[in-house]
């Protein structure tokens, strides 16, 4: 499954444990933040001035890697 910009941070994170490098990159704390059962990965790209495109792309080739 592909990660869009309308997923919910916490379906991201609960389906594909590998992003949680990505989060970490960009010092996010997501994974156990409450607001991930309602911040999608648009808002939290937003909220802490990230690149969207670049944000998605990155999450997305976290998950090609683990499955290579």
């Amino acid at each position: 499954m592909k990660i869009t910009e309308d997923m919910k941070i916490k379906d991201v994170i609960s389906r594909h444990v590998q992003v949680a490098k990505v989060f970490k990159k960009y010092n996010l704390d997501c994974i156990g933040c409450k607001g991930a059962e309602e911040d999608t990965v648009r808002m939290v790209a937003i909220n802490y001035g990230l690149d969207i495109n670049k944000f998605i792309h990155e999450l997305n080739e976290a998950i090609k890697e683990a499955k290579n």
